[in-house]
C-alpha cells in the first residue's frame, strides 16, 4: 500500500516529500488508526485558540510580497480585501502557520495544501470526459491528511458567512464536507487499490446534487462540454488586421504584454522549449504541432496575484479553432514546507506537477514544469479547457452543504490515492465525533479569520501595507 504515513515529518523511515510501499496487513492498519484515538482523541480537533507565539499574519503575508512583482502586490491585497472569504483564499500561509501547532495523528498524504471550497471545479479528462475535482495544486506537499480537511471546513464556514448564510446553515455546510469525507474515505477504505485508482466523480453528479445553479447545473455543464478552441479564440484574442496571427487583448494590469520574461513571446518560447521536455514523448509529438504567436502576462486567483503568471497563444495548421492556450505560472516553496519539512524535488513546478498528478482522478494532457532563466520554477498547463468553477459564496444554504459535500468526497479519494485510507478510517470510526469536532474548529478558525481580515485591513489604512 502506498504509504506516506509518518510519526513526524522528520521520522528516518519516511522523509518528507518520500513515498514507499507499506507491507502493513489491513488489519495492522485498522489497529493502528483505532490505537491513534488514545493519543489523539477525535475530540481534540474541535479546539483552535491562538498560540501566545502565533506569528503576525500581516507579516506572513508581507514577506510573501519580497518575490513578487512589485506593481501587482497592491491588487494582491485589494482582492484580499473584499471580503473574509476572499482573505482566507489568498492567506494559506497564515492558515498553514495555524495548522502546524494544531493536533495531528502523524498520518501523511500528499495534500493539496490548499483545499478550501474555491479550489475544486469541472474540467476535461484527456478522454474528453467531463470531472469535477480539486483543480490547484500550487502547495501541495506531504503532509497530515487533517490540514486539508480543516481548511476545507474552515472555507465552508468563511464562504457561508460571506454569502450572508445563518450560523446553523454554516454549521450545515462544514459538517456536510467532513461527514463525506469520513463516509467516503471509509468506503475507498475497502476497495482495491485499483479500484480506488480509477474513481472519479463525474459532472453530472454535481449537478444532480445541487440542482440548476448557474455555474453548475445541467445546462451548464453541456454548455461546457460543447465549447471549442474557436469560441476561446474569439472570446480571449482579436485579429490586429487581415492576414496577421490573433492577439490577446489587453486588459491592463490584468492581461498584458511584456517586453521580456514569460509574458513576451521571446521569453516563453524559451520557456515552452524546456517545458516540452517535461511531457512524455508522445505528447512532445503533439505540441511539436502548434506554433506559439503570442503571450501575455495574466492575473489569475487571488494568493497568486504578484506571482510571475502568463498565457501562451499556440496555432495549429487545421484551421480557426485549431488553438491551444496554456497557462505557465511561478510555483514557489509550499506554504507547508516550515512544518511539513522540504519537498523531494528540486524544482518547485516539478512538485506541483508530482503532486497533481497522484491526487487528481485526471490530469491535463498538457500538465508539465520548466526552470526558466531567471531561475524561478513554473508548472505548465491548458488556460481553458473544459474548465467551470462554482462561487461559492453565491450559493443557497442547502446549495452550499451539497457543494461542500461533493468536495469532502473528492478530498477523500485524493488521500485514498496517495495515504493509507484504511488507517485515516479507521482513527476516523462510524460515530460523527470527528465531524462534530471540526464543526467547531471550522467556527473558531473562520473567527480568527474575521480578525486577520479585519488586521489587514487596519495595516492598509495605517499606510504599513501600500496601496
Amino acid at each position: 500500500m502506498s504509504n506516506l504515513s509518518c510519526p513526524s515529518p522528520t521520522d528516518e523511515h519516511c522523509g518528507p516529500g518520500r513515498h514507499y510501499a507499506s507491507p502493513v496487513s489491513k488489519e495492522a492498519l485498522e489497529g493502528r488508526g483505532s490505537a491513534l484515538r488514545e493519543r489523539v482523541p477525535r475530540s481534540s480537533h474541535a479546539a483552535w485558540s491562538p498560540p501566545a507565539d502565533r506569528a503576525d499574519p500581516v507579516a506572513l503575508l508581507s514577506a510573501e510580497d519580497e518575490h513578487r512583482v512589485a506593481e501587482l502586490v497592491p491588487l494582491r491585497y485589494q482582492r484580499m480585501l473584499a471580503s473574509p472569504f476572499a482573505f482566507l483564499r489568498g492567506a494559506a500561509v497564515v492558515m498553514a502557520h495555524d495548522l502546524a501547532t494544531a493536533p495531528a495523528t502523524g498520518l501523511r498524504v500528499e495534500a493539496a495544501g490548499d483545499a478550501h471550497l474555491a479550489n475544486f471545479g469541472l474540467y476535461g479528462t484527456p478522454e474528453r470526459n467531463l470531472i469535477f475535482d480539486l483543480n490547484d495544486f500550487d502547495e501541495t506537499l506531504p503532509a497530515p491528511w487533517e490540514w486539508d480537511v480543516k481548511r476545507l471546513a474552515a472555507s465552508a464556514v468563511v464562504a457561508g458567512r460571506t454569502a450572508g448564510r445563518s450560523g446553523l446553515e454554516c454549521q450545515e455546510a462544514a459538517r456536510a464536507a467532513v461527514q463525506s469525507y469520513r463516509e467516503h474515505i471509509r468506503t475507498m477504505a475497502a476497495w482495491t487499490h485499483l479500484e480506488v485508482w480509477y474513481a472519479a466523480v463525474d459532472a453530472t453528479a454535481v449537478a444532480s446534487l445541487l440542482g440548476a445553479t448557474e455555474k453548475l447545473g445541467e445546462r451548464a455543464i453541456a454548455r461546457t462540454r460543447a465549447e471549442t478552441g474557436a469560441e476561446e479564440l474569439a472570446k480571449l484574442t482579436a485579429t490586429p488586421a487581415a492576414g496577421d496571427a490573433p492577439r490577446f487583448v489587453e486588459d491592463p494590469p490584468l492581461v498584458v504584454h511584456e517586453t521580456g520574461g514569460p509574458g513576451s513571446v521571446s521569453g516563453m518560447d524559451r520557456l515552452l522549449a524546456g517545458y516540452a521536455g517535461s511531457l512524455e514523448p508522445e505528447r512532445r509529438v503533439l505540441l511539436g504541432r502548434y506554433r506559439l504567436v503570442d503571450a501575455v502576462r495574466k492575473v489569475v486567483g487571488v494568493g497568486s496575484v504578484g506571482t510571475r503568471c502568463a498565457a501562451a497563444l499556440l496555432l495549429g495548421g487545421a484551421g480557426a479553432g485549431d488553438a491551444l492556450f496554456l497557462q505557465v505560472k511561478e510555483a514557489s516553496a509550499s506554504v507547508l514546507e516550515p512544518a511539513a519539512g522540504r519537498s523531494a524535488y528540486g524544482n518547485h513546478g516539478e512538485r506541483v506537477v508530482r503532486g497533481q498528478r497522484l491526487c487528481q482522478a485526471a490530469s491535463d494532457l498538457f500538465l508539465g514544469w520548466v526552470r526558466g532563466a531567471d531561475g524561478r520554477d513554473y508548472s505548465v498547463r491548458q488556460l481553458h479547457d473544459m474548465k467551470r468553477s462554482v462561487d461559492a459564496t453565491a450559493l443557497s444554504g442547502p446549495q452550499l452543504a451539497s457543494y461542500a459535500s461533493v468536495c469532502g468526497w473528492v478530498l477523500a479519494r485524493s488521500h485514498a490515492r496517495s495515504g493509507d485510507p484504511v488507517a485515516i478510517a479507521a482513527y476516523l470510526g462510524n460515530s460523527d465525533s470527528f465531524d462534530r469536532a471540526l464543526v467547531s474548529f471550522a467556527e473558531a478558525y473562520a473567527d480568527q479569520n474575521e480578525r486577520d481580515h479585519a488586521a489587514l485591513a487596519q495595516a492598509v489604512r495605517s499606510g504599513r501595507i501600500a496601496q
